[in-house]
């Protein structure tokens, strides 16, 4: 290959990652018409449009899916390879972004940024949007370097540390019919759920094991952030099942009743998750250390009646119930 060729496809590497010629171009230190000549370069080259303009971003063409899948993975590990090994956090200057929910946005950034003004005032924090499937295509197309949530999707792209796992709690009004009592299985099917659901799918893991014993709940409403379950539960006759990590919050059952679930669920495993191009990546490693020690931290030494479980091996894939 031609010299000329593999600067090409390092452009082209980082068009792909960004879906942007304008970020393409702050990610590679370039102005935008150079990256806009190269890409006319490529369509020369290799025959082929390779982008089509949507929207404000661009979409890749068949043509160029095929090739990053080829070109992708060997080239950032030649960049590691002959790459800087050392990353100094006290000078460093570099963006991080991190996709991860509202509940572990209030638990992580506070300390995280504390963190990062003394030891690395040069570093930037990103929160991302999460869903467990949108934030690991995230990371595969390199528009994230972390992720914190679920594992679904078992591939060599991506690599994972165990950080805690959790069940889950039943959450009401302290004025619903429903509060003060044990609540049973009839009950809970007969009720109108809130349910917190990333994706905007009206299923959650509660579903999944009903749908596992023939039966159904009606999910009346559904909101994509946890910060606003318990308002919604206060001025409502909605109930919800609630991870155990924010039901035990401080302030957070104010004006709610909390019982058991009439069934047990499995609890839910979360884990921190990159992809495998960070593997060597010394600025990568270090932001996981910070994000791992600072988690350890937090969640610790949890009261025991809170129903969460700090590094196990065991259970299954949190985050809407």
């Amino acid at each position: 290959m031609k010299n000329h060729e593999l600067q090409l496809l390092y452009i082209f590497d980082a068009i792909m990652a960004e879906r942007s010629v304008t970020r393409a171009a702050e990610r590679l230190s370039m102005t935008q018409p150079a990256v806009s000549n190269a890409m006319s370069r490529m369509r020369q080259i290799w025959n082929d449009p390779l982008f089509v303009r949507k929207g404000r971003n661009i979409e890749p063409t068949s043509y160029a899916y095929s090739l990053w899948s080829q070109v992708n993975r060997p080239m950032h590990d030649l960049a590691n390879a002959v790459g800087e090994t050392r990353f100094e956090p006290a000078t460093a200057r570099r963006q991080f972004r991190i996709a991860a929910t509202d509940v572990m946005i209030e638990i992580l950034w506070r300390p995280l940024v504390e963190r990062l003004e003394r030891e690395a005032p040069g570093i930037d924090l990103l929160a991302v949007p999460y869903t467990p499937e949108g934030a690991q295509t995230s990371l595969r197309e390199a528009h994230t370097d972390l992720a914190i949530g679920v594992l679904t999707q078992h591939d060599h792209s991506l690599r994972s540390q165990f950080l805690y796992q959790g069940g889950y709690r039943l959450a009401m009004g302290e004025n619903h019919p429903l509060a003060g009592e044990a609540v049973t299985l009839d009950d809970f099917l007969e009720a109108r759920h809130l349910l917190v659901s990333l994706s905007g799918d009206a299923h959650g893991f509660v579903d999944d094991y009903l749908n596992q014993q023939g039966l159904a709940r009606r999910i009346a409403v559904t909101v994509n952030h946890f910060s606003v379950v318990p308002q919604m539960l206060r001025e409502s006759n909605l109930i919800a099942a609630v991870p155990s990590l924010i039901s035990y919050k401080p302030g957070f059952d104010d004006g709610l009743w909390q019982t058991d679930l009439p069934f047990e669920v499995n609890p839910t495993a979360i884990y921190l998750i990159w992809h495998a191009r960070h593997d060597r990546d010394p600025a990568i490693t270090w932001i996981r250390n910070q994000v791992e020690g600072i988690l350890a931290e937090r969640l610790g030494a949890p009261p025991s009646e809170s129903g969460w479980f700090p590094r196990t091996d065991s259970g299954a894939p949190l985050l809407s119930a």
